[in-house]
């Protein structure tokens, strides 16, 4: 149950990004084809990260190029 509640967050901060996370959009690079700013991407996360109550390390963060990275990262 408590994943089901972990994905809604992810979800609803994605939304919040204008990512759609159900589609390819979760494979897609955050720079390339998101045309994300990586300012974007790490308040993404930070945002990722307090709604979950959790943080990931900063040698984890750095290697983070699309939202199933960080998905996977969260969940586990």
């Amino acid at each position: 149950m408590k994943n089901i509640t972990d994905l809604r967050k992810i979800s609803k901060v994605f939304q919040q990004y204008g990512i759609d996370i159900s589609g390819k959009e979760k494979y897609a690079s955050f720079e390339k084809d998101l045309r994300m700013d990586k300012v974007f991407v790490s308040g993404l996360i930070f945002e990722l990260e307090y709604e979950l109550h959790r943080e990931l390390e900063d040698d984890k963060i750095a290697g983070i190029t699309a939202p199933a990275q960080v998905i996977e990262l969260l969940m586990s």
